[in-house]
């Protein structure tokens, strides 16, 4: 373990090493520029050695780094996987038991752990908020949203046997089966599910399922899914052979 740390740390000074010039050079960034307004400090003190950590510019991005053995400590998007269950022509959602959005109705979807595919992540989070096991089908939306620092990766999945499912507490009041035109849009808990399922009720109606990936907008100190306040741009559709349940 503490050789491996050795080694990590190592690769941080490098990486820093090589950084840190750039910045001084002002490389990707117009002379005079001005720098990106400093954030609220996280995080305290440094996993690896304990040190005090300080919010510094390495590389034009505001960083955590430890003032004792210059380990760069990064902050990552958070990716969040979950599914769209059909069974019978019907899409299987939760109304959530928590905040944000608690009484409100999503799709089974959660934060991805280390350690399982994304795949298994969002079978996993099916059956934790819908008690629901699932076949998962393919891959269906994945949505970017910058503004909060998360990645969206939602599958197409079909209800496995038993064909059972029951909302779990404390993640979910209620789990239910909705036929297409009976979606609860104006209770929908996020604008990723909004999007997602809009294109999943109109590749239902067209017969034929597409992937789709884009960047989801979102008006700064907007609600979750409040009306007008997004937009999914750089839209991409890939149509698959896979022809969609009637």
């Amino acid at each position: 373990m503490q050789h491996q740390q050795e080694q990590h740390l190592q690769q941080q000074q490098q990486r820093r090493q090589h950084r840190l010039p750039a910045a001084a050079a002002g490389e990707g960034e117009p002379a005079g520029a001005e720098p990106p307004p400093k954030p609220k400090q996280q995080f305290k003190f440094c996993r690896m050695c304990g040190g005090a950590l300080e919010l510094t510019l390495p590389d034009g991005i505001w960083r955590h780094v430890c003032t004792q053995c210059q380990y760069v400590d990064y902050q990552n998007p958070r990716m969040v996987v979950g599914t769209i269950v059909q069974h019978e022509g019907r899409i299987l959602l939760c109304r959530r038991g928590i905040e944000p959005q608690r009484g409100l109705w999503t799709v089974p979807a959660g934060y991805l752990e280390c350690g399982e595919s994304s795949a298994a992540g969002a079978a996993r989070e099916t059956l934790e908020e819908a008690g629901a096991r699932v076949h998962i089908d393919a891959p269906y939306v994945m949505f970017d949203i910058p503004q909060i620092s998360q990645i969206y990766l939602l599958f197409r999945a079909r209800l496995a046997p038993p064909f059972t499912f029951a909302a779990r507490e404390p993640e979910s009041l209620e789990a239910a089966l909705f036929r297409p035109e009976d979606i609860p849009w104006d209770s929908l808990a996020f604008s990723s599910v909004s999007i997602a399922l809009k294109h999943y009720v109109r590749d239902l109606e067209r017969g034929c399922f597409s992937v789709h990936s884009g960047v989801i907008q979102k008006r700064p100190g907007s609600g979750p899914n409040e009306p007008g306040s997004f937009q999914l741009v750089d839209h991409i559709q890939l149509a698959t052979p896979e022809t969609a349940p009637s």
